[in-house]
């Protein structure tokens, strides 16, 4: 007995790399699980994966950028396990490029993959989970990328959506039983391999079994997880990590509104020590000595 027999599922993205990974691990947990990929042959071999272990799954390539692709995606899993109870919106795409080289194309690729993808399944799911009135599970996938991290304001931009779009999705569709989460995964992939440091360089990381993401994933789809909602973990590798919410830090408080003479006065002092790091890798606040053009050639 698994602790999703019954369920059934849709994960995007699914025919490499940590997609592939989680719909293997649901699969193993008893559900029934549509693979989905662009690329139709990789999604068909997992399929063929899950089936070579007693598992149940169906491939499909529609596009989820496109609210007809979305639509048929959901489609594809009422037609085969006759309902969805989990969508898992992990399609991704990376074009790496630091901010004043990167073009308007490669902008809007990234965010039409990662967050209208994101929107469109989880709203085609969503309106489905409703209409069936069982409820349901919808994750996303984010990534430590939206801390910030060298040559991926698109992706960064778009995971910090992703993560934004969770929290409200949590409070709207909890009157229909549907709770809402994210996963920020790590795992060695195609796409770990743009994987640049706070020096602007590439540098090669361990292995890491992207199926690792695969026991938290299972538990937060299950009905045993039926009281989690709004929250974004760190998954992966030996790591449970629950991100702390966004959230007001330290404030001053003037009565009648700021001068800026008054800001002059405080500012410093009091918000000076307490600037926070920037980045996937968290190094020491760089801008201690303020930030300047450069100089003259």
């Amino acid at each position: 007995m698994g602790v999703l027999d019954g369920k059934a599922a849709v994960v995007t993205g699914a025919g490499r790399g940590i997609g592939r990974g989680h719909a293997l691990q649901l699969a193993k947990a008893g559900a029934g699980v549509v693979v989905n990929d662009i690329d139709a042959d990789e999604a068909a071999r997992v399929v063929e994966e899950i089936e070579a272990f007693g598992g149940s799954a169906v491939a499909n390539s529609d596009s989820v950028g496109e609210k007809v692709g979305a639509d048929a995606i959901v489609a594809a899993c009422a037609q085969a396990f006759g309902k969805i109870d989990i969508m898992l919106a992990n399609a991704g795409i990376v074009r790496d490029r630091t901010f004043l080289k990167m073009t308007e194309e490669e902008f809007d690729l990234v965010m039409s993959v990662h967050v209208k993808g994101t929107f469109l399944c989880h709203q085609a799911a969503a309106l489905a989970m409703k209409e069936q009135g069982t409820g349901g599970v919808l994750l996303a996938t984010v990534s430590a990328a939206h801390f910030g991290n060298f040559g991926q304001v698109n992706y960064a931009g778009a995971k910090g959506a992703i993560a934004s779009m969770t929290y409200t999705l949590a409070m709207e569709l909890a009157r229909y039983g549907i709770r809402v989460n994210a996963i920020s995964p790590t795992g060695t992939t195609r796409m770990s391999d743009t994987y640049v440091g706070p020096d602007g360089k590439k540098h090669p990381m361990p292995y890491i079994d992207p199926e690792l993401n695969g026991p938290v994933l299972v538990y937060l789809c299950s009905d045993e997880g039926n009281y989690v909602s709004g929250q974004v973990f760190g998954t992966g590798g030996e790591r449970i990590s629950l991100l702390n919410q966004p959230s007001y830090g330290h404030t001053l408080i003037m009565p009648g509104g700021w001068t800026i003479e008054a800001v002059q006065q405080h500012f410093k002092q009091n918000f000076g020590n307490r600037l926070q790091p920037i980045g996937i890798t968290k190094p020491p606040y760089p801008f201690s000595d303020g930030i300047h053009p450069p100089e003259p050639q």
